[in-house]
């Protein structure tokens, strides 16, 4: 399923990290995850260019400066999305959020930035009196290990030569209510696409693997 980003160019959610720094609920890891989620997407944003530098302000965060939306239509975006995603992964029907690069001119897709989530069996079984132990530092330090391979991938990525939009896609169980304002949508999958698998966040409630796949340009013939 996917919801249609704003035509023009960003998206702030605020959610509260787990009270206790060891002790972690089903609630407290996913907002835990739903910060990274905000975070994660508006550093792709950012760092491919998708929105314009002016769109986002400079925040302090797991100890980096990223850049956060600011542009109204692109925060009320994500902020919709990002508030019915927290709902399903609360209920655990979550399996990936993928952010879909695609050219605007050929409408090609160009990158597939995929988060997969998986939940803890001792969650799904007793949601409400489950509790996991790790420390907010230890979480915290993996977070920021991926917004940092993030931030990096313009040295190994190729560069958007098009003006591009992009769309969130989001797999859930089949038997999830869904809103009528979202839509079905293809995997939007990248055919012979290079793939770079980055680090992982685990809250030992959630654990979400990172990876990228992205279209390289066909080489040059003499």
């Amino acid at each position: 399923m996917s919801a249609a980003a704003p035509p023009s160019p960003a998206g702030s959610m605020h959610a509260a990290a787990a009270a206790d720094n060891s002790v972690i609920t089903l609630r407290g890891s996913t907002d835990i995850v739903m910060e990274f989620f905000e975070h994660a997407i508006t550093c792709i944003l950012y760092q491919r260019g998708i929105y314009p530098p002016e769109d986002f302000e400079r925040k302090t965060k797991y100890g980096l400066a990223l850049h956060v939306a600011k542009e109204r239509g692109l925060v009320d975006y994500l902020e919709n999305v990002l508030t019915q995603l927290g709902q399903w992964l609360t209920s655990r029907n979550v399996q990936k959020l993928v952010v879909v690069v695609t050219g605007m001119e050929s409408n090609a897709v160009l990158e597939r930035w995929v988060f997969s989530v998986e939940t803890a069996q001792e969650a799904a079984t007793n949601p409400q009196g489950f509790q996991a132990q790790k420390s907010q530092k230890d979480i915290t330090s993996e977070i920021a290990a991926i917004i940092r391979q993030i931030t990096c991938s313009v040295s190994f990525m190729p560069l958007l030569s098009e003006r591009c939009s992009f769309d969130l896609l989001v797999y859930t169980d089949k038997n999830v209510l869904v809103p009528a304002t979202w839509e079905d949508s293809d995997p939007r999958l990248i055919q012979h696409a290079e793939e770079v698998r980055l680090r992982s966040v685990n809250t030992k409630v959630h654990k979400v693997d990172t990876m990228v796949a992205y279209r390289m340009e066909p080489a040059a013939q003499d």
